[in-house]
């Protein structure tokens, strides 16, 4: 690998290699190399636990009041092949790989291929310059997708909105009780109200508890004037 092309990888992803075996394994797809070893699947395997971590720490610091699923959800997003390839494009290491033959012209080059080498230049960012090398690098590139995946974003779950804010501003647990159900067993309806701090918020029904819980989630955030609008039917 000559120091242009070197070059041009660390400026693209503002990081300098000490050693840049560990760059060009990062860089060599299976198609290209003499044994699976020589490739870049096991730096693959190791970035993409590094990364899950960094964006688990960054989410689980930015939203203190979300709970296991709904962080789950957001990192899944992050975490996809969809996003890294999306990411590893504007890098513009795709046309630094190298690949076997036919695969040139090949679409996953774009897609699942891209997000592959991402993960695999995460692992060497990691093994060449440590956790917090990875760690800078990860959020520098992720940072403006974990600005944009604020509360706003996630409005329809007005449950975690409402535990998010509780915990915040009031320092307080969110309780749901139900207060009444009609209906047969299989058309049932359900009435939920929000219980913080003994006190009751307006009720809203739901053809499950679920919804009656998420339409009485609504209606505390409302009252507690988080939310202005109304909520569409």
């Amino acid at each position: 690998m000559n120091k242009q092309i070197v070059q041009r990888i660390e400026e693209s992803l503002q990081y300098k290699f000490t050693d840049n075996s560990i760059l060009k394994k990062a860089l060599t797809h299976s198609s290209a190399a003499t044994g699976k070893l020589d490739s870049n699947e096991r730096l693959e395997f190791l970035g993409d636990s590094v990364l899950g971590l960094v964006i688990c720490e960054a989410l689980f610091e930015k939203f203190p009041g979300y709970l296991e699923g709904d962080l789950t959800k957001i990192k899944s997003k992050f975490v996809s092949r969809k996003t890294c390839s999306l990411l590893a494009n504007q890098l513009d290491i795709d046309g630094l790989l190298v690949v076997g033959p036919g695969m040139e012209k090949s679409r996953s080059l774009k897609g699942s291929v891209a997000a592959a080498t991402l993960e695999a230049l995460i692992a060497a960012i990691y093994i060449d310059g440590g956790f917090n090398a990875a760690k800078d690098f990860i959020l520098r590139i992720f940072g403006p997708l974990i600005k944009q995946a604020d509360a706003a974003e996630h409005q329809e779950n007005y449950k975690s909105l409402l535990q998010q804010y509780t915990q915040q501003h009031l320092n307080r647990s969110v309780n749901y009780e139900i207060l009444d159900e009609k209906g047969p067993d299989h058309n049932k309806c359900f009435e939920s109200a929000v219980v913080i701090d003994n006190k009751h918020y307006p009720s809203a029904w739901g053809t499950t508890k679920k919804e009656a819980q998420q339409n009485a989630a609504f209606n505390a955030l409302v009252e507690l004037g988080v939310i202005k609008q109304k909520k569409s039917e």
